[in-house]
């Protein structure tokens, strides 16, 4: 199921196929890194979350993980 509340034991009894693709997403990037690596390789994503005062060794100048 896709909706749950695990405080009150209560789980949806329908499936939202809308729900569904995030999810293969999220395994890949676990998996890989993938997403992630394409994300943080575009410059203005560095240069914007280094403005916004994030630090992370992604954000190294040059850095290319």
């Amino acid at each position: 199921m896709d909706a749950f509340c695990e405080r009150r034991d209560w789980y949806s009894d329908v499936f939202l196929a809308i729900d569904q693709g995030p999810i293969v997403v999220m395994i890949e990037n676990y998996r890989s890194g993938l997403l992630w690596k394409l994300f943080m390789s575009v410059p203005e994503v560095r240069a914007g979350l280094s403005r916004l005062g994030f630090s992370s060794p992604h954000l190294v100048e040059g850095s290319r993980r």
